[in-house]
Order: structure tokens, then sequence, then C-alpha cells
């Protein structure tokens, strides 16, 4: 099975916001908590919706709930050497 690239830092942010649970969470953005679940485990990439509404939840961007990519950087935002 493959992983997929997107991470998140859901579990943090629902514990930064009053140790929020999941249930809690997927009833604010409209899902289920098994939904929240798969998310948070990296084994569900959310719509793009989906994700504007989990980041409004917590008052932040999409940008700081979820990142993409496996870490490396890719080959046109590297410098070459003089």
């Amino acid at each position: 099975m493959h992983d997929s690239p997107i991470t998140n830092r859901i579990r943090r942010l629902r514990f930064d916001h009053g140790e929020m649970t999941q249930q809690e969470l997927a009833d604010k953005v409209g899902v289920t908590r098994q939904t929240v679940i798969a998310i948070e485990a990296g084994k569900y990439a959310p719509s793009l919706p989906l994700a504007f509404r989990i980041a409004r939840v917590f008052h932040t961007s999409v940008e700081d709930v979820f990142q993409y990519g496996d870490g490396q950087a890719s080959s046109d935002t590297q410098t070459q050497a003089p």
C-alpha cells in the first residue's frame, strides 16, 4: 500500500485547542469520526474543501495543518553552486 505524501498536524492542533476530541472535530467539519481518524493517520487525503474546513476550525491556514511532500527538495528549488 502506498502511503500518502500528505502529512498533518491535526492531532497536535486538537490538543492545542482544548483537547478537542476526534468526534468534536468531525461534527464541526461535517464528517464521521472514522474519517478524522483516517486523515490523522495519513491513510486518507481530505478533499480541498474539507482541508479548508479543518483549517478554519483551528483558525489557521491549510498549510499549517497539512504538509505535502517527502521532505526532499525538488530540482526547481535547488540552487547550483557557483
